[in-house]
């Protein structure tokens, strides 16, 4: 382990403090919406915020800094690990959950974006939303909330602008990623350390078709930031949006890393530090399904879905199997998954992985999944007060317990 790794994990909660104050973020009172559209400092300060609010609660100290208001949240696909991480994280910092059920709103009658966003943000602090099943849509409907919510606090509708968190679009899954980059960051010891490391993101078999294509892009360009040699494997065809793709190959020129795309899963593992084999809807598949779906053309979705699960059948061999495992580095690469798996013979008779390999790193996998509700907070946080690290101190100083015992 390299001194600076060293350093910084005997590091106490002052000095991290510390450490975050000397970040020159640009994030206060600004939404989240994709990883690539926010600086490396402010991308490092969300990672020491989620690092400092896990350590307060891990030491029984409170750092609800609301006393009162709303994070609303609003989900246009299922969703079980954002779902919950995004309560948990405005539980955190003090804010009550208010969920909003589209098909029980007057967005059935007609309601406008515009009226909508207004009317459930009079005493909300933050929106939340997840937007991931139309191609081109998602990130686009988020801006147009955004762009309501500023005319509503121009005009003294509201009493302050909410800040948005992604929670998932077409394009980008920031709250996904940056957990997995913490994940990444506390594994290896630092940043500084995931230099050079190779991580694969790797297409994978799955019985299903429409899995969206934004936490594979929100990995290829999250990851080029860091100097990691990213490999984007899958077989032809299976391409991701093509300017997200170029994005990554130029993150990478920037930041002394590397970007591949290969077409062998075999090829792709060698030697990998990191692996994550994740299934996805090749693109020009999410296009026709964006059509269908605008149109309400249910036949013409069941074709697609045949069309393409009959393709996905071609390839069961992109299983994540011991034996590619064992072409890792070490043979034992950290296996990476946002979840739920395609667990074969588990979750259903072939997937993404097989039951073994799954099984010795599922713990981990729940440790990937457990930084999300911090980094959620810390995205919150560091919307909600331009010197978050003074917030900081003065929570850790007064050491209110979260729990009496």
């Amino acid at each position: 382990m390299r001194l600076c790794e060293k350093k910084y994990k005997t590091m106490n909660i002052k000095e991290k403090i510390v450490r975050l104050s000397q970040i020159k973020s640009k994030l206060y009172q600004k939404d989240f919406l994709l990883t690539w559209e926010k600086s490396e400092d402010d991308l490092k300060a969300i990672l020491e915020i989620a690092d400092l609010l896990k350590q307060l609660r891990d030491k029984n100290i409170s750092p609800r800094v609301f006393d009162s208001g709303l994070a609303v949240s609003i989900f246009r696909d299922n969703s079980t690990r954002t779902r919950f991480s995004y309560a948990s994280a405005a539980n955190l910092l003090g804010l009550a959950v208010q969920d909003m059920d589209e098909t029980k709103s007057q967005i059935a009658h007609g309601e406008t974006v515009r009226e909508t966003a207004n009317m459930i943000s009079f005493l909300a602090d933050f929106i939340g939303i997840r937007d991931d099943m139309y191609l081109g849509e998602g990130n686009k409907y988020m801006r147009e909330v955004a762009d309501a919510l500023d005319e509503g606090f121009e005009k003294k509708v509201l009493p302050s602008r909410p800040g948005i968190v992604n929670l998932q679009c077409d394009m980008d899954h920031p709250t996904q990623s940056m957990a997995d980059l913490l994940h990444l960051k506390n594994t290896y010891g630092s940043l500084e350390a995931l230099k050079g490391k190779k991580i694969v993101m790797s297409w994978a078999y799955s019985p299903s078709y429409g899995k969206p294509l934004s936490v594979p892009q929100g990995i290829i360009a999250l990851m080029t930031r860091f100097g990691m040699n990213v490999e984007l494997a899958h077989p032809e065809g299976y391409g991701l949006i093509p300017e997200i793709e170029e994005l990554a190959k130029n993150n990478a020129k920037a930041s002394g890393g590397s970007f591949k795309v290969s077409h062998s899963m075999e090829e792709a593992v060698k030697d990998a530090d990191i692996v994550y084999p994740k299934s996805w809807a090749p693109y020009h598949i999410m296009q026709q399904r964006t059509e269908l779906l605008k149109n309400t053309d249910s036949q013409g979705l069941k074709a697609l879905e045949l069309e393409a699960l009959k393709n996905n059948f071609k390839f069961k061999n992109w299983e994540y199997t011991e034996e590619k495992k064992q072409l890792t580095k070490n043979a034992d690469a950290l296996y990476m998954h946002c979840l739920p798996a395609d667990i074969s013979g588990v979750s259903c008779n072939e997937g993404e992985v097989e039951a073994k390999v799954f099984e010795k790193y599922r713990i981990k996998t729940y440790h990937e999944a457990g930084y999300k509700p911090y980094i959620i907070a810390a995205m919150m946080f560091a919307n909600k007060f331009e010197k978050p690290a003074e917030v900081l101190r003065s929570i850790f100083d007064k050491g209110l317990k979260r729990v009496s015992f």
